[in-house]
């Protein structure tokens, strides 16, 4: 393994942030995956995951058993890492822009279209090349003027060559669930059935250019531009959702680092025997799907359906209810889904965000994404 530093932009005096990379197996043969932690720093299960899968890739490296190269990336945020108000830490957003630390990435596609244009051929091999290439010059190029850009600017240097990209995260109180591209829900199968995901939620734009999104557009983009020009989907990008933030735990972190070098050996990065892809708890439905209920009015949160329970209309999934006027409002399911993710407060707001349940029909347009 090596290491490398990435200095950020200086966002003010006497504060400088750098994102540490860890480098294993051999570069330049074979395939390349890209895995990073804590893009949201408030979300700690993959930090975990990706310290406990740093520990068996030595193991793997040492042995001779790795055939391509692993980057990761535990902490992928340092400048959300430090954002504590009043000792809470809010790693969401960048405190001075207001922005979602996982939105905002670059287009790529427009990054490039103009310079591979005319040098695009016939081999689909030589244009992934030529475009990652590009790719990775035009970003080498560009002069972040803040923090959060460099941040930005970074993330996506060191993930642009990758044969494989996974964002990790996690939601506020869930079951593991996945974000695929549309045309990867084949290999988002895959992947959710090494992880035990309990949704594998597809769609071709979700809204915010959110940061696995930008390596998966930019070949379905270049696709349409060109279709003259064999150009195939590159790179398969998902954000992988561990769980809620509260599922932190050697127990969790060391079945989830065995179930990604389990989904390593599949892609042949790693040799040896490779455990058979297991059967996916649920198959991949369309982000679009996804029937999102809101709290009608303030109060205290009583959920009446466990998350991972498939759930039928009509199915109460939460109670909100006003102590002082005594009202109580039941939440139901308009569908039938998987109830893989609800809000871990139980105290609410009017209108916030309550339950999520993964339906098979498409239900909303627009950005697909929550703030």
């Amino acid at each position: 393994m090596y290491q490398q530093q990435h200095a950020l932009v200086a966002q003010s005096l006497g504060a400088p942030r750098e994102v540490i990379s860890l480098h294993f197996g051999p570069q330049d043969q074979g395939q390349k995956i890209y895995l990073q932690a804590g893009l949201h720093a408030d979300e700690h299960p993959g930090m975990l995951v990706l310290h406990h899968l740093k520990s068996r890739l030595l193991e793997l490296e040492a042995a001779g058993r790795l055939t391509g190269e692993v980057v990761l990336v535990p902490i992928a945020n340092p400048i959300g890492l430090g954002n504590y108000v009043f000792g809470r830490q809010l790693g969401r957003f960048e405190l001075s822009s207001r922005e979602n630390f996982n939105r905002h990435y670059l287009d790529l596609a427009e990054l490039v279209r103009e310079q591979v244009a005319s040098q695009l051929g016939s081999n689909a091999a030589a244009n992934v090349a030529l475009i990652r290439r590009c790719i990775g010059e035009r970003l080498q190029a560009i002069e972040p003027r803040t923090e959060l850009e460099s941040l930005r600017l970074t993330l996506m240097a060191l993930a642009c060559a990758a044969d494989y990209v996974l964002d990790v995260h996690c939601d506020s109180d869930a079951m593991v669930h996945l974000y695929v591209h549309s045309k990867q829900q084949a290999q988002g199968r895959v992947l959710a059935g090494y992880t035990g995901a309990h949704a594998t939620l597809h769609a071709t734009e979700q809204g915010g250019n959110s940061f696995d999104e930008a390596f998966t557009s930019v070949w379905a983009t270049l696709q349409q531009a060109f279709p003259q020009h064999p150009i195939p989907m590159a790179t398969f990008a998902a954000t992988v959702e561990l769980r809620g933030i509260n599922d932190v735990s050697h127990e969790l972190a060391r079945a989830d680092a065995e179930a990604l070098l389990a989904y390593l050996g599949h892609l042949g990065l790693v040799t040896g025997e490779v455990p058979a892809v297991p059967a996916p708890v649920c198959e991949p439905t369309p982000l679009s799907g996804v029937e999102v209920l809101n709290a009608p009015h303030a109060g205290v949160v009583a959920y009446r359906a466990p998350i991972g329970s498939w759930v039928e209309p009509g199915t109460a999934l939460a109670d909100v209810i006003d102590p002082l006027s005594g009202r109580v409002s039941t939440l139901t399911s308009g569908i039938a889904g998987m109830f893989y993710a609800r809000l871990i407060e139980r105290f609410t707001e009017a209108n916030t965000e309550l339950t999520f349940v993964a339906g098979r029909e498409p239900l909303r347009q627009g950005c697909l994404l929550g703030a």
